[in-house]
């Protein structure tokens, strides 16, 4: 029978899970942006987790095995990999080729709000006001991204691909943070992290081959292999992959999706200081107002 994880609360140890996932996924939309002229964005995803079953396999490769406690809950597996892995990466990666990662990361701080509905939606969780002031502010914040801090272009619709290809991402993320909550497979695979990160890898990475070969079959794909790929690859398949994955799964299951959900809204701010840094891309006072909002969100819904 499925049963829901309660959250454990919000100590130390949690919090700095849940604050090195948007250091890392900061860092990926940076190298993300970087790379979208030598990588196609479903290949770019594809590779990565490739890399990162591999890595994986000799820590997990038992739960793989015939007569794993996998098996019988492959269909869970199937869903986690789709989500999780075959879909948001792929489509920030698809967000990327045409937003900076100051505007991905800030559209991603819908977050609460997708977090909070797909919750109350479909996994019956009650949402209280204070976090629905919260997710608003967030939500604010966003519309101040998405306007270019111009609120007459809300009025004619006028956004971005890749603003809309991130907010389908955030979708994807929060049915999957959801779903790292619901557990009806042994704790054997639950308490092993590498074995429950290779039991979504094995599903995701297949599903990320698939959407790999239609992204070739379709478009003008293109993945040109040099030193400075390569090295950004390391980067995306240990950090952003494995160990933000670890360190969200883990933090998810602690502090729940819901407060999880308010630490995604921390991505803008070392996805500003990475674009400075690396892009030259100086922040607007757009993104300032932007963040101030989001931050608000955060302090109003955190609040007891």
């Amino acid at each position: 029978m499925t049963a829901l994880v309660r959250p454990a609360g919000l100590d130390l140890r949690t919090a700095l899970l849940l604050t090195v996932p948007p250091a890392l996924w900061a860092g990926n939309a940076v190298v993300g942006r970087l790379l979208r002229d030598v990588a196609s964005p479903m290949t770019l995803n594809f590779v990565r987790w490739l890399f990162a079953l591999l890595l994986l396999a000799p820590l997990a490769f038992a739960v793989l095995r015939k007569g794993s406690p996998l098996w019988p809950h492959w269909r869970r597996y199937a869903w986690l990999g789709l989500l999780g892995i075959g879909c948001y990466n792929a489509l920030q990666y698809l967000a990327l080729q045409t937003s900076t990662p100051m505007n991905v990361t800030l559209v991603g701080a819908s977050m609460p709000l997708w977090m909070m509905a797909t919750g109350a939606l479909f996994f019956g969780q009650r949402i209280t006001r204070r976090a629905l002031a919260g997710a608003l502010l967030s939500m604010a914040g966003v519309a101040v991204v998405l306007s270019r801090g111009r609120w007459q272009v809300l009025a004619e619709l006028h956004l971005l691909p890749g603003d809309l290809y991130m907010m389908l991402a955030t979708i994807a993320w929060a049915f999957y943070s959801w779903l790292l909550t619901r557990t009806h497979e042994p704790a054997s695979v639950r308490r092993d992290w590498a074995a429950f990160l290779m039991a979504q890898l094995v599903f995701g990475t297949a599903w990320s081959a698939l959407f790999s070969a239609g992204e070739w079959l379709l478009t003008p794909a293109r993945f040109v292999w040099s030193w400075p790929l390569a090295a950004a690859m390391v980067f995306i398949v240990l950090g952003p992959a494995l160990l933000a994955f670890r360190c969200w799964g883990e933090g998810v299951q602690r502090a729940g999706p819901n407060t999880a959900a308010f630490f995604v809204n921390l991505t803008p701010l070392f996805a500003a200081l990475l674009s400075a840094l690396f892009l030259g891309e100086s922040p607007q006072p757009y993104h300032a107002v932007a963040f101030a909002l989001i931050v608000g969100g955060i302090v109003v819904s955190s609040r007891r």
